[in-house]
């Protein structure tokens, strides 16, 4: 298959760089303005592309992968996540899937550490007050938080990210405490101070912070669910940086209003912009618009390895970030 002739559609607006090699390199389709694309526009695409390149924004499932024309030999994923791919429908269809992994590592667990500032320490409340002007000035007894240093970090996922945020939360001289479907290498448990929880519930009930790191699956569909979330302090916080759906986002915004949470610090909703009305009526919660890996630098890699990925295939090898589903 020759490079010049592979036919990509690319989903949603990339950065600049990345959207002009693509064009550079084979005869790409790319998106006009950055709305996502409807169901008839990606099935339209699967149809007569020979590699799509989606994002997290776009659902492909077994229904529209059934419609791929003779030429649909890739989805090269946009993102490290791909929940919203039928990866073994794909595969059955004779379809590779790709991604991007080991990119947004930093970024994201960045992100997870400063939602936990945010809500600890009050960080938009304080905001609010100077933006309104009625800041009086400093006093003794004001806006106070609570400091990170000492309390119980409680992961759930204990992957690349989770393992990032375990780092820089010991930095912060927090307690390490996780829940992975197995134990971390040893060398890495010992460097982070890192204690296992084979049991989730007893881990949570411990939890000062617990932070959401894991991917979406159906095993982890609504993971911290209604009886978990009572099972914990009253002076928790809970953080996700990682999907949505993990937590049942009905059942956390009842324990908020119910003041059985200290708060909230979210990067990622369950049903999108949609589900946070409620929640952003609440103080204690600290809502961000899914920017976990939204810099400059992660996006471009991003942008780097799908075309490596592309290409790789293009000239007749396996992507090196294919996925398969036993890695799901």
């Amino acid at each position: 298959m020759g490079q010049d002739r592979l036919k990509v559609v690319v989903t949603r607006r990339l950065p600049e760089a990345v959207e002009k090699r693509l064009a550079d390199l084979f005869d790409t389709t790319l998106r006009e303005d950055d709305t996502p694309m409807t169901k008839a526009e990606l099935i339209e695409a699967i149809r007569t592309a020979d590699v799509l390149v989606p994002t997290v924004t776009d659902q492909i499932d077994a229904g529209m992968i059934a419609q791929a024309g003779p030429n649909m030999k890739l989805f090269a994923n946009y993102g490290a996540g791909v929940d919203h791919i039928d990866v073994r429908t794909a595969r059955q269809r004779g379809i590779l899937v790709s991604y991007t992994p080991n990119v947004v590592t930093d970024d994201t667990a960045d992100m997870a550490v400063a939602l936990m500032l945010g809500v600890t320490r009050r960080i938009p409340e304080g905001l609010a007050l100077m933006q309104s002007g009625q800041w009086k000035g400093w006093a003794p007894t004001a806006l106070l938080g609570g400091r990170l240093g000492g309390r119980r970090l409680g992961i759930i996922g204990m992957g690349r990210i989770g393992t990032a945020v375990a780092r820089r939360a010991k930095a912060f001289g927090m307690e390490i405490h996780y829940h992975n479907r197995r134990p971390v290498h040893a060398s890495v448990a010992e460097e982070l101070g890192a204690t296992y929880w084979e049991d989730l519930d007893e881990m949570i009930r411990r939890a000062d912070i617990l932070s959401v790191n894991c991917p979406s699956t159906a095993d982890t569909f609504h993971l911290v669910n209604a009886r978990r979330l009572k099972l914990m302090k009253r002076t928790a916080v809970v953080v996700n940086v990682s999907r949505g759906e993990v937590i049942d986002e009905a059942a956390l915004t009842r324990a908020l209003r119910a003041g059985e949470l200290a708060g909230a610090g979210l990067d990622v909703f369950e049903k999108g912009p949609e589900s946070t009305t409620q929640l952003r009526e609440l103080p204690n919660v600290v809502l961000l618009p899914h920017m976990g890996s939204a810099t400059v630098e992660g996006r471009i890699e991003m942008g780097e390895k799908v075309i490596i990925n592309i290409k790789t295939f293009a000239d007749g090898h396996r992507p090196p970030d294919q996925v398969i589903p036993g890695m799901l």
